[in-house]
């Protein structure tokens, strides 16, 4: 009796496959990268809700490090962790009864601050750079006479010197402007929308002593992305095992029948 050659691609027992794709060992590594990426993912997340806190600052004051509507974020600490050239969240009822205050920290107790020497911020006698300033600003537009910060309180000054609200318009209060170091509650790390980045280091403020180191935001960004780049990673696995695999099939010559 004559037969016919056919052909067929499904395996000999005649189903089809349902099991995982892959190899064992490419499995077991695709599981354990999507469960250490969700681990590191979501633990970065985590983390960033219990050190920092979103604001919105409201005003230009600020102005060109944060700009009005800008959301920052910043670093939950102590009041006595601030350091001079901070920027700084705080709340003050006599400033302003219902709101946080965003502010740059240019003197701390102890500290005697005056404006101006050939147009500059003067801290203890020491003239400051201060690079924040808006481009052709000079800090001598901020009339500033000569106060000694008490200890344990800071002077605050808004990078817009012109229109901020800010110790100066606070001089004739019976601290002459100064704010206590209890009423900060957190220290501005990042401005992230628009995501203009880490703020940068106020370098004029060394030579008076250490600066505020940053906070873990960088290395908190770090880890929700290699998170979310094993998780991904790890769950394409499945699909590129497939498509591999179907690739290496070949078609085979059934007997004859």
């Amino acid at each position: 009796m004559g037969g016919e050659s056919t052909t067929r691609t499904a395996p000999r027992s005649g189903g089809t496959s349902s099991g995982p794709v892959g190899s064992r060992t490419g499995q077991r590594l695709s599981g354990l990268a999507v469960a250490l990426g969700l681990v590191l993912f979501l633990g970065g997340f985590g983390w960033g809700a219990l050190v920092y806190r979103p604001y919105t600052v409201p005003t230009s004051s600020m102005s060109p490090t944060i700009a009005a509507g800008d959301r920052v974020l910043a670093e939950r600490v102590d009041g006595g962790e601030v350091r001079r050239g901070d920027v700084v969240v705080f709340t003050d009822k006599t400033w302003v009864s219902d709101a946080p205050v965003v502010k740059r920290v240019v003197a701390v107790g102890g500290d005697t601050v005056s404006c101006c020497t050939d147009g500059k911020l003067t801290v203890n006698g020491k003239q400051i750079e201060e690079p924040y300033l808006p481009a052709g600003s000079l800090a001598e537009n901020k009339n500033i006479p000569t106060v000694k910060v008490p200890d344990g309180r800071l002077f605050l000054l808004g990078d817009e010197r012109e229109g901020s609200l800010d110790s100066t318009a606070h001089l004739t209060d019976a601290a002459q402007g100064t704010v206590a170091r209890t009423a900060v509650k957190a220290r501005v790390d990042a401005v992230v929308w628009p995501m203009n980045g880490m703020l940068k280091r106020p370098t004029g403020f060394e030579t008076l002593g250490a600066l505020s180191r940053p906070g873990p935001l960088g290395t908190i960004g770090w880890l929700i992305v290699a998170g979310a780049v094993l998780v991904l990673g790890g769950g394409a696995y499945g699909p590129i095992a497939k498509r591999t695999s179907g690739r290496r099939a070949r078609p085979e010559a059934a007997g004859a029948r």
